[in-house]
C-alpha cells in the first residue's frame, strides 16, 4: 500500500505532497526532511529502493525533480518504481514538458488515487 507521495527539487523543496494515512502535520515536516535527505544524499549508481523505519521509500530522479514514494513492505518496488515513470510521462504530456513549476502550480488540481 502506498502512504505517501512527494515531487521534490534538488534543494529540498517540497513541491507537492500527498499522504494516504493520516500524518500530523508536524510529523509530516519532519518524516519530509529525513525522506529528502536520504534520497538526495544517494548517488545515481545506488539503488532506488531504501529501507527506511517501518517503510520502504522508492524514487525516481527525472532532471532537477525527485519522486518518492513511500510503501508498506508487502508492496512491490518495481511496480511502484513503473507507476512513478507512469505519473511523470502523463505529465510530460498533460504540460508538453512538464516543469518543476507546472508541478508547483498545477499538479496540486490533479487528484491522485
Amino acid at each position: 500500500m502506498i502512504k505517501f507521495f512527494l515531487m521534490v527539487n534538488k534543494q529540498g523543496q517540497t513541491r507537492l505532497s500527498r499522504y494516504y494515512e493520516h500524518v500530523e502535520i508536524n510529523k509530516r515536516t519532519v518524516l519530509e526532511a529525513e525522506v529528502i535527505k536520504n534520497c538526495l544524499s544517494r548517488s545515481k549508481d545506488q539503488c532506488s529502493f531504501i529501507e527506511y523505519k517501518d517503510f520502504k521509500l522508492v524514487y525516481r530522479q527525472y532532471a532537477a525533480l525527485f519522486v518518492v514514494v513511500g510503501i508498506n513492505e508487502t508492496e512491490n518496488e518495481m511496480a511502484v518504481y513503473e507507476l512513478i515513470h507512469n505519473f511523470v510521462e502523463v505529465l510530460d504530456k498533460y504540460f508538453s514538458r512538464v516543469s518543476e513549476l507546472d508541478v508547483s502550480f498545477s499538479v496540486p488540481e490533479i487528484h491522485l488515487p
